[in-house]
């Protein structure tokens, strides 16, 4: 890696490789995603982008155990704070913070200082370090959808909306000086919208709360979505005339922006994937049955070992086969896992764990089930993504009419739409969910590949 692809965050002095790592739906635990991260870094990466919210935890204490193999040139690590969900919905129900917005069941949001005050701790804990070298705000927005929902936001509701912003900014200045985070911003899914949404956060009304504060304020980070259908972020003049990328530049703020790869449009997530070689067919229904012939043989160890029968009595391959056809995204996927897929399991599980487990050979029969579980779940993922091949060859075609270059040699769609981001002004790193190597591997050269007109072809795209 040399010196010239980095890019400078804003005028924080940090400088990032074009590509982040992002941290949604990393676990401890995961070898895979163990081997992912390990692969970016050995590779040149150095921006780590994660949050306390991501698998409730579990995410950053992945990039604390392997940041310390790296601490001679050690990344720069992006954390974030807000959400109350999991184990912080315990902490809130405890401890009754001030300014809690109770956004539905199970998901709460808090940026009052002293919830923040918890959060750094912990993030630093589960990072094992001391000082944080970005601390973000994690999608602060809840205040105004929340009202949004049950009626109309009003001026004033936007008056308080910053005025929380502004109090939250005045305790991570203190964090600052304290030495517990180097600079803070704000992740918000928000600031490409419209003028006209009245849920648009504003990152000039952002600015402006940070310099109330103080004149060498640490206001130094955005991070929004972006990708070819969500351009609002380089596209939409909402900040005093100019996009999120053009008023960040000019006032030296650092953007990082998210799902470049998972695009929501029409109420639909599309994957700016392949799944498949461009133009082939996806695999049918037939594949299923080889997906689940691994769990299936070590379902008929478990009757022949346990329970001297020839049939399966664990039955998780029979249920994933029918559950399979039914799924027509990963979203959908996501959704079905826990009530359809995981909490049988488990219910299976614990009367099993209670009859067998001080059998010696137990413990080993349950380790494999659960590893084959695990890597099912990714397995089937990626076969009913494939499904979407066909999407993917049409966005591919829009690319190319919309000005992409065409070159000799094919490019995968997920590096030519990061590529599309890269070529923006202003932009400072595209952050990646690579959970695999290969995901590394696929992505990483694609900052020194020369730049596509980003800008142009986002217009023409969305035309």
């Amino acid at each position: 890696m040399t010196d010239s692809i980095l890019r400078p965050l804003g005028r924080t002095g940090l400088f990032a490789y074009p590509l982040g790592f992002g941290c949604y739906r990393i676990a401890e635990g995961q070898p895979v995603h163990e081997a992912a991260l390990r692969a970016y870094l050995d590779r040149g990466g150095n921006l780590i982008d994660t949050s306390a919210n991501y698998t409730d935890g579990q995410s950053e204490r992945l990039v604390g155990r392997v940041i310390k193999d790296y601490a001679r040139d050690r990344p720069i690590v992006v954390t974030k704070g807000g959400y109350i969900q999991g184990e912080n919905m315990a902490l809130a129900k405890s401890r009754s913070f001030p300014e809690v917005v109770a956004y539905a069941d199970g998901l709460w949001h808090c940026i009052h200082p002293e919830f923040l005050e918890t959060q750094i701790r912990l993030s630093c804990e589960r990072l094992q370090v001391d000082t944080i070298d970005v601390y973000l705000l994690h999608n602060p927005e809840y205040y105004l959808s929340r009202i949004a929902r049950h009626g109309t936001i009003t001026p004033a509701d936007h008056d308080e909306f910053y005025r929380r912003i502004r109090e939250a900014f005045r305790f991570l200045e203190e964090k600052v000086r304290s030495g517990k985070i180097r600079w803070y911003g704000i992740s918000s899914n928000n600031y490409g919208l419209p003028p006209s949404d009245p849920t648009m956060t504003s990152v000039s009304r952002c600015l402006a709360a940070a310099r109330e504060i103080a004149g060498d304020h640490h206001f130094g980070i955005v991070q929004l979505p972006m990708n070819l259908f969500e351009s609002g972020g380089a596209l939409e003049k909402n900040n005093d005339g100019q996009s999120v990328l053009e008023f960040c530049r000019a006032n030296g703020i650092g953007v990082l922006v998210n799902r470049p790869l998972n695009a929501f449009s029409r109420s639909q997530m599309i994957r700016l994937a392949d799944f498949a070689p461009p133009g082939s067919s996806p695999a049918g229904p037939e594949r299923i049955p080889t997906m689940l012939e691994p769990l299936r043989r070590h379902e008929r160890k478990f009757s022949e070992r346990f329970t001297g029968s020839k049939d399966p009595e664990v039955g998780a391959a029979e249920m994933l086969e029918e559950i399979i056809p039914r799924l027509k995204s990963p979203a959908h996927l996501e959704q079905a896992v826990g009530p359809y897929i995981i909490e049988p399991i488990k219910n299976w599980l614990g009367p099993a764990q209670r009859e067998f487990g001080s059998r010696p050979d137990w413990n080993e029969w349950q380790k494999e089930f659960v590893e084959l579980v695990n890597g099912l779940f990714e397995e089937i993922g990626r076969y009913i993504a494939s499904q979407q091949q066909g999407t993917s060859d049409a966005v591919r075609r829009r690319l190319v009419e919309a000005g992409y270059p065409n070159g000799a040699s094919p490019e995968t769609l997920s590096r030519m739409a990061v590529r599309v981001l890269l070529s923006l002004p202003g932009l400072s790193c595209a952050l990646v969910g690579m959970r695999r190597p290969e995901y590394v591997q696929d992505l990483m050269d694609a900052p020194s590949r020369p730049p596509a007109p980003g800008r142009e072809i986002l217009g023409r795209f969305q035309s």
